[in-house]
């Protein structure tokens, strides 16, 4: 059975649709490559950021779950999301920029050896870049070309996802035994977990906190998070594993731009596996991904249902022309 390649994507909630829109394309210049609705709550919009074409272990995806509450961060939560910036340069960037459009974060700090900077979202949500600077391992995405901040210092993918646990030995069990993760570093209450190439695009920080109560999920919150396959055989192998030492597990889940496989690896704490094909490409032009309201071929003949159900947001970008923001 092959390992697991690294972070495919992190999905969370929002309060707005609308918001999160704004906030990744105009002040985090990710491209929104898909708009399309929640395959199991058709009301619900699931919106796909990520780099220029879309690749695989570069995706921040949203779900805005009408009505849902807000969630409370604690323990038994995947608690952070990490982006990737090339060098260290780029957090001079980044905080200069997050100053300006009053983004909270919390200054350069270091961990592992990285130089990252935590910060929020309007619905704190709660996010980290990390600086890929003398890092090695699992290649990043391209940045968005057309997007609004320089390609020195812009957003190429994901780094480490973070988990916050109430028992970590039996977490590093399962990251260990049933991932097949490997633990190299370790600070404080945090453990530094890596597969395959490893490097920021392959880790998993977990925290062990067992005073925090337990967090719930509303929006603000991570919903679940996904790791890379090469593909559909990969991922069969990888239910069968988990048949064979009894992790409950969804099957294999067809969802159009990659084919998925969920298991609750321990409370509140959901894992996806995915495959990195066939990609966000097939079905819009590069040119407009992102723009219209995208369906997989199984939904086609609901499309009028539910466009009815879901408000109309203007997400048109190729008629538009970004400059270049540089920060003094």
């Amino acid at each position: 059975m092959q390992q697991l390649k690294g972070v495919h994507h992190v999905t969370a909630i929002t309060s707005s649709a609308e918001k999160i829109y704004e906030f990744y394309t105009y002040t985090l210049g990710l491209r929104l490559v898909k708009k399309t609705v929640n395959q199991d709550d058709i009301q619900t919009y699931h919106l796909y950021f990520t780099d220029d074409v879309g690749s695989p272990g570069t995706d921040m995806t949203f779900f805005d779950f009408p009505g849902i509450p807000k969630g409370m961060h604690g323990t038994d939560e995947i608690s952070k999301t990490s982006f990737r910036v090339p060098n260290n340069a780029a957090l001079d960037y980044w905080v200069k920029r997050f100053n300006r459009l009053n983004v909270k974060h919390t200054g350069i700090k270091e961990q592992f050896g990285k130089k990252i900077l935590n910060f929020v979202d309007f619905d704190d949500q709660q996010y980290q870049l990390i600086s890929d600077e003398n890092n090695k391992g699992v290649a990043s995405g391209t940045p968005w070309q057309k997007g609004p901040i320089p390609l020195e210092y812009a957003i190429t993918g994901l780094g480490p996802v973070f988990v916050r646990v109430s028992n970590m030995d039996y977490f590093k069990t399962i990251m260990e035994r049933v991932l097949f993760f490997e633990e190299v570093d370790k600070e404080g209450s945090f453990h530094l977990f890596e597969v395959g190439e490893g490097g920021n695009g392959a880790q998993v920080v977990v925290e062990f906190n067992n005073i925090l109560p337990r967090a719930r999920q509303g929006y603000g919150t991570v919903h679940h998070a996904a790791f890379r396959v090469e593909d559909r055989s990969v991922l069969d192998d990888w239910k069968k594993w988990f048949d064979e030492i009894g992790l409950p597990n969804s099957g294999f889940v067809e969802r159009y731009y990659f084919g998925s496989l969920y298991t609750n690896v321990a409370p509140q704490i959901l894992f996806e596996i995915a495959t990195d094909g066939p990609g966000f490409m097939g079905d819009e032009p590069y040119e407009t991904l992102g723009e219209k309201l995208s369906l997989p071929p199984f939904f086609e003949a609901k499309r009028e249902e539910i466009e009815k159900l879901v408000r109309p947001i203007d997400t048109v970008r190729s008629t538009k022309e970004f400059e270049k923001e540089y920060e003094n």
